[in-house]
């Protein structure tokens, strides 16, 4: 063998290691994509008991009790994240970047995706039941690819928007008829609080995307989520009527609902933002939106929801709508390509 032949086997061999070591790579950042959305599914369920409390229960507080919940899950979540990064020597990192101005999208978009988005979903969550209203915050992916086709200049396929109009129809079957023996005020007040939730959190997306090429993902979380916490605390929760739950919510017998549900959503958060990094944003969007699902599963497990034909019939259309708006379904097993 000559010297040439030798190394042009030697590079192919090492093309070979580096592929087989990229699809590896990816393949981990399914499973991140996947306990992303298992994670939100069940955070949704966990923090919907909240409302369980006896101090939440008082009808003069049907809109501060929510906002507290709101409020607590942020704030919680700020401090899991703040250990995370203290723990990864990531604390200078977060005051550069607090400083910085790559924040800023970051920080605008918090103030959509937290007291807007966040309280919208504490809302609907209270009047519509997690099962009802995760299907419908599902569509927050479509509602950014849209705005970022006309702000980010991206381009949306045919595909896509034939996505897009799945996703409207799951929706509308979902919201269309209530749960037996609720009332259906109060209900369809909730779908109306939910797709606030969704146009906030897809306003988010676009935003925090805008400005996180320069900022490491597990900061940028935590910028986001002490920003929320502290509009929350000082903004929201004083103009809709004082701090006065927060520690009765917290000294209750379900205030163990907070900490532990605002851990799982730190939890679906860094996973989601490693599953963009490591196999895509799109494919991972596509596997995270399955939470809407994952709610469904869980509440039939640990609530008494009842799971009607709508909902399953609907989170199975939204999912479908949005595998078509994030990914060409025919190139789901070609990893880290996705056009």
């Amino acid at each position: 063998m000559t010297t040439a032949t030798a190394k042009n086997a030697s590079s192919a061999t090492l093309d070979q290691l580096k592929m087989h070591q990229d699809v590896a790579f990816a393949k981990k950042g399914l499973i991140f994509a996947v306990f992303s959305g298992m994670s939100w599914g069940l955070n949704g369920v966990i923090l919907s008991l909240a409302f369980g409390a006896a101090v939440f229960l008082n009808e003069e507080y049907w809109l501060l009790a929510p906002l507290t919940v709101g409020a607590l899950h942020d704030t919680f979540s700020a401090l899991w994240l703040l250990i995370f990064n203290a723990s990864t020597g990531r604390l200078r990192e977060l005051g550069r970047t607090l400083r910085s101005k790559s924040a800023r999208p970051v920080i605008i978009g918090a103030l959509f995706g937290g007291p807007i988005a966040m309280s919208s979903y504490m809302l609907g969550v209270k009047f519509a039941g997690p099962a009802y209203v995760m299907p419908i915050t599902a569509l927050y992916p479509a509602v950014a690819s849209v705005f970022a086709s006309i702000y980010l200049k991206e381009k949306i396929c045919p595909r896509a928007w034939f996505g897009l109009v799945l996703c409207i129809v799951g929706g509308v079957i979902i919201g269309y008829t209530p749960p037996e023996g609720s009332l259906g005020t109060e209900f369809y007040l909730g779908i109306g609080f939910a797709c606030i939730a969704t146009f906030g959190w897809g306003t988010e997306g676009v935003l925090a995307t805008s400005g996180m090429d320069l900022l490491d993902p597990a900061v940028a979380l935590n910028v986001r989520q002490l920003t929320s916490s502290t509009v929350y605390l000082l903004v929201v929760l004083p103009l809709a009527g004082g701090h006065m739950l927060l520690v009765p919510g917290l000294m209750d017998s379900i205030g163990w609902v907070f900490p532990v549900a605002a851990l799982t959503g730190a939890f679906s958060y860094v996973c989601w933002y490693r599953a963009m990094n490591m196999t895509g944003v799109s494919r991972a969007m596509a596997i995270n939106i399955t939470y809407s699902l994952w709610g469904i599963f869980f509440s039939a497990v640990f609530t008494d929801v009842e799971i009607t034909a709508n909902i399953i019939i609907g989170a199975l259309v939204i999912t479908t709508g949005m595998l078509l708006v994030v990914g060409n379904p025919k190139e789901m097993t070609s990893l880290r390509n996705v056009d």
